[in-house]
């Protein structure tokens, strides 16, 4: 612990200012009052850098652009590869793991080792990687990176430690699991097809053993050539040339039969014991046309054929539709017998796996589930009931189902608040699932001993808003609220109202503000307008209250003639420089006549609103002059007080949302007074009112943006709100007009110097870096409160700072942090007794934690894009300031509580996460943690308590962090095991006289075929082995199961055995040369025995 005590007033640690003790950026009327001096401060700060730590705990939603799909049948995981490198692996709730590969690329193919706690991963950059399982952070183990051949398709026979690796050249190699080096056993593709042939027969598409014989594999071309490999004679059995090309092959339990899907939407099935055509052809949803031909049908991409005891067998497969029925949906087919059953699907197809209740490929397979990977959700359905339910799905699949415009996080929320949500959004949820168990169940996962109520709060474009559970590192959907249902549904005359405002989705979610104690919900919306949300357990009739405000620039033509000269215009996406234009010619347009209207109109009868969240209040902005209105940059709302604050570009508005009434309505120039420190003139506002420029920085990475949505508004008014000053020179900004709010507080605080006692306040700031606090007159009394006015009178106070203003926070004396006042959440929709209605329950906190040594003072702690400072009221002396950065700018502030303390976390535009100690703002903690690549993160990055954070790392998952030391050591506990010990099931006994009739699977002995001693090394130009983190001692941990203790005992001889062998190899080797040696040197001597000394 570290005492800071003032020694001389204004001397600060990071930066100096005046000494006279007022700040060097504010100016104010009145006289200081009583308050202590900065040098009568002694605050304790106990935060020091080992407290802190980066790291990411968890990952949720659904995997962005997914490529693979493999499934763990006796551990029950499940395991999901991406474009990007990723791979997500699910098992039971609270089971959730992301892994990334280094490199970055797609992962082709997945392949579990069934039971075993391992898995290996194909990726398009041509290597192989094996991960251990066995640990809750999987890491590498081993990987192979193929140098000449690209890697087409993996196969892993069950409890075989031999990999067959498919190459687009159309070889089959052989890879040892254990040591994941190459075998010298290699099917080259002119071994594998006649001689006679004269094409090659493409990649490798299909690889897999007989169930009926193991030293048989079946390979699969591309070009429709089938080959029977026996892997003991090293020849083929047979060999099937087939017109059309193969996708996928599947076989019958009893290795007699496989069946094959075509390029041309027909399946094929082939008799073992006649193999020179199909036995069968059928065309599923091709029909016969007149002239007796099938109608041309799209590909089947794969099919699974699996026989089940009771039942006739499950022929599942995707794709093969006809190509008339121009518009349908991707579908997945089910053949069960004769009766064909077609699900649609809503996302095209990437994948699907059929489960089944053995792991054994010679027994009847009994399938009860299909795992459906679509491009954008993922499905299961269930089997085992005709209709083909799908399960209810327990993972956040679905936080993408409209895209995610903004975010916010709350940590340590009331206890009583998430059963209520879950009690009302469990009414809303939809029905018609299968009633039994989510099938992949595996893993285990315990809540861990320090957990606290978390909610994440998500809005979407289509102006939904869903309430999560974030609670031990886990996500479930509580409520979800669609702020839509306050407005008419336009037609399509009215579209144009919003039309020049947003291209779509016009009530889509820019900003919330949520007080929990007192359940009051706010949201702004992409159409410039506010709703505002109460909370209630019962129904009711109700109607919406709609305010409308008009705010813009005063209108004045005088402007000198260094206006036009300095005014800094916002970047122009072009590149041209903006130039005076001419009066809008849309002046002679209908939009000229567009005043005084709002962008959509509210619901103005009696409606009906069910249990939840009930809209009381809509505020608009109002179009002026044929403009549309300024999106909203700032809003703040305080259940004690019961006052809104919303700012946009050109000024501020307060609202008492109780009174239903409009307190204050001011452009921002008029807040000021004479104290304005610029000392601008008001003028016209600009006609460009849309600004399309971003995040300055990041300009050149639009791409990203616009694949995530190439048209999202939101987007674009998030960029807005980010980019009003990226100049720290006041002379590039002293005559802007244009001055956005782009950040309002309400707050107990001193409007004035001379105010001896805090009085409720308004805190704004603004883009150009000002800070303006507004006093107001509040009664007290509830009846005067709901009968007299709230007096609004801006005084004039102004702090300054380099950089838009982003966070105010205050602390008291003791460096505590003083939460705003709130009221105690009450049911006004409850019945009751009408003559005694129920009070209102304020909670107010003050600074008194340090009153009696310090008296009425506290601290206010301001951050902008480019500095932070910590400023004593009332007298405003300015006691510390921190220039966060200078090459870059701040995108995210908040001042939150960590292990007992509180500290100023930023989040800048460079990638960098800060913590700054308080109120001392001494760097913590600096780490260049995540480049930024697109906006997305800029507009969802959100700190909350607890030393936790998230953004959007995709436009499907959000990425949960944490930047405590205490959570990170913790973090091992919170997370689930992937890996379960589970004795792998017994293979059923077949009988005598099936396996006398050759029924019975014949086994044989890999290791005495791959092996080196009989197949030799493989070649060390066609793959490189590249050691993981976990090396030789994570695979023999995770070497396991039924085959576990003999591959520890065979490894261990491995090793034994390679050192003997090496040691012996290098004894003879010493031999040989020494051999040679003594041979030349006698025969040097021979040489030179009867020469003379004159001779050599």
């Amino acid at each position: 612990m570290k005492k800071f005590r003032k020694v001389l007033d204004g001397l600060t640690t990071s930066s100096p200012v005046n000494p006279g003790g007022s700040p060097a950026c504010g100016s104010a009327a009145g006289t200081p009052s009583a308050a202590p001096t900065p040098r009568d401060l002694e605050i304790q700060e106990t935060l020091m850098s080992e407290h802190f730590q980066i790291c990411k705990t968890v990952r949720h939603g659904f995997p962005y652009q997914p490529t693979a799909l493999a499934f763990d049948p006796v551990q029950k995981i499940l395991a999901i590869g991406t474009r990007s490198g990723g791979v997500r692996l699910l098992g039971r709730p609270g089971v959730d793991c992301h892994c990334q590969h280094e490199s970055g690329a797609a992962v082709l193919q997945l392949q579990f080792l069934i039971n075993e706690g391992a898995l290996v991963t194909a990726c398009a950059d041509d290597t192989l990687h094996l991960w251990n399982l066995r640990q809750r952070r999987p890491a590498i183990l081993h990987s192979l990176k193929f140098n000449r051949e690209r890697i087409t398709f993996c196969h892993l026979p069950f409890q075989s430690k031999w990999l067959y690796v498919g190459t687009e050249r159309g070889n089959t190699h052989i890879v040892n699991i254990e040591s994941f080096v190459l075998s010298g056993y290699v099917i080259m593709w002119n071994k594998a097809i006649e001689l006679s042939t004269k094409t090659h027969p493409g990649p490798v598409v299909h690889l897999s053993d007989s169930p009926k014989d193991e030293g048989k594999l079946l390979i699969g071309f591309e070009s429709g050539t089938i080959v029977m490999w026996d892997l003991r004679v090293k020849r083929a059995d047979f060999r099937i040339y087939y017109d059309e090309a193969i996708h996928s092959v599947s076989w019958h339990h009893e290795g007699r039969q496989f069946m094959c899907s075509h390029s041309d939407g027909s399946l094929s099935m082939w008799n073992m014991r006649n193999t020179a055509k199909p036995f069968q052809v059928t065309f599923p949803h091709g029909k016969t046309q007149r002239d007796s031909r099938k109608e041309s049908c799209k590909p089947i991409l794969k099919v699974e054929y699996k026989t089940s005891r009771n039942s006739e067998a499950f022929v599942v497969f995707s794709g093969g539709l006809s190509y008339d029925k121009a518009g349908r949906r991707p579908t997945l087919t089910i053949m069960h017998g004769k009766a064909i059953t077609v699900l649609e699907m809503d996302y095209p197809i990437v994948d699907f796996m059929v489960l089944c209740d053995t792991p054994y490929l010679n027994e009847v397979q009994e399938p009860y589930a299909v795992v459906v990977l679509l491009e954008k959700d993922f499905v299961v359905v269930d089997l085992t009931q005709s209709n083909f339910p799908i399960f209810e799905n327990p993972y956040p699949m679905d936080v993408h189902e409209s895209p995610v415009t903004c975010t916010a996080y709350f940590a340590d929320c009331p206890p009583d608040i998430i059963p209520v949500l879950y009690s009302i959004g469990a009414k809303h949820k939809k029905t018609g699932y299968s009633h039994k168990e989510w099938p992949v169940s595996g893993g285990t996962w315990t809540v861990g001993s320090q957990t606290y109520p978390e909610i994440i709060v998500t809005g979407h474009a289509d102006g939904s808003i869903k309430f999560w559970d974030a609670t031990a590192i886990t996500l479930q959907m509580l409520y979800k609220l669609k702020t839509s249902k306050v407005f008419e549904n336009p037609k399509s005359g009215d579209m144009g109202r919003s039309g020049d405002l947003v291209e779509e989705d016009p009530y889509a979610v820019q900003m919330i503000s949520w007080c929990p104690q007192s359940r009051i919900f706010c949201v702004v919306g992409i159409s410039a307008h506010v709703i505002l949300y109460s909370f209630s357990k019962h129904d009711a009739n109700t109607t919406i209250t709609s305010l409308e405000v008009r705010l813009q620039c005063e209108m004045e033509d005088v402007i000198s003639p260094s206006d036009t000269e300095n005014t800094p215009c916002y970047s122009d996406p072009s590149g041209l420089s903006p130039q005076p234009q001419p009066p809008s010619p849309r002046s002679n347009t209908p939009d000229s006549t567009r005043d005084s209207i709002t962008c959509l109109k509210v619901k103005d009868r009696m409606i009906r609103t069910p249990p939840g969240y009930q809209a009381e209040l809509v505020v608009q902005f109002l179009w002026i002059d044929g403009e549309p209105p300024q999106q909203i940059t700032s809003l703040d709302l305080n259940s004690a007080y019961g006052l809104l604050a919303v700012g946009n570009c050109n000024g501020l508005a307060v609202v008492d949302y109780l009174q239903k009434t409009i307190l204050l309505c001011m452009n921002t120039l008029e807040l000021y007074g004479s104290a304005d420190p610029f000392q601008r003139l008001t003028r016209s506002p600009r006609k460009n009112r849309q600004s399309t420029s971003g995040l300055t920085e990041l300009s050149d990475n639009q791409v990203s943006l616009d694949l995530e949505r190439s048209k999202s508004p939101t987007s674009e008014s998030r960029e807005n709100s980010f980019s009003r000053s990226r100049s720290s020179s006041v002379s590039s900004i002293d005559r802007e007009t244009k001055e956005a709010v782009t950040t309002l507080q309400f707050m107990e605080s001193y409007g004035r110097k001379s105010d001896s006692l805090p009085t409720p306040c308004l805190w704004v700031g603004t883009s150009l870096g000002l800070v303006l606090i507004i006093p107001m007159s509040i009664p007290m009394d509830e009846q005067e409160r709901q009968e007299d006015h709230v007096t609004v009178a801006p005084t004039g106070t102004v702090l300054m700072l380099k950089g838009s203003i982003l966070r105010f926070s205050f602390l008291d004396c003791g460096g505590a942090l003083i939460h705003s006042p709130y009221e105690v959440w009450r049911d006004q929709q409850a019945p009751g007794d009408p003559d005694r209605p129920r009070k209102r329950k304020l909670v107010n906190f003050s600074a008194s934690s340090s009153q009696e040594a310090s008296g009425d003072c506290h601290l206010a702690v301001v951050c902008s894009e480019r500095q932070a400072k910590v400023f004593l009221m009332p007298t405003q002396a300015c006691l510390y300031v921190h220039n966060i950065t200078e090459s870059s700018f701040v995108l995210r502030a908040d001042v939150v509580s960590v292990c007992n303390s509180v500290c100023l976390a930023c989040f800048c535009a460079n990638g960098h996460i800060m913590t700054l100690s308080l109120p001392s703002l001494r760097p913590l903690l600096d780490v260049n943690y995540l480049p930024l690549t697109d906006m997305r993160i800029a507009r969802t990055f959100c700190f909350t308590n607890g030393g936790q954070a998230l953004y959007l790392c995709s436009p499907t998952e959000i990425q949960r962090i944490t930047y405590s030391q205490e959570m990170c050591d913790n973090l091992q506990e919170m997370l689930g095991e992937l890996f379960t010990p589970i004795e792998t099931p017994e293979a059923q006994n077949r009988g005598f006289l099936k396996g006398f009739f050759g029924g019975n699977a014949q086994t044989f002995d890999r290791e005495e075929l791959f092996g080196e001693a009989s197949a030799g090394k493989g070649s060390r130009s066609l793959a490189q082995h590249i050691p993981g983190q976990g090396g030789m001692e994570g695979m023999k941990a995770a070497a396991g199961g039924v085959v576990g203790e003999l591959a520890r005992a065979r490894i261990a001889l491995d090793e034994r055995g390679q050192r003997l062998g090496e040691l012996e190899e290098r004894t003879a080797l010493m031999m040989t040369s020494a051999e040679t040696f003594s041979k030349h040197a006698h025969e040097m001597m021979l040489k030179c025995k009867d020469k003379k000394w004159y001779q050599f």
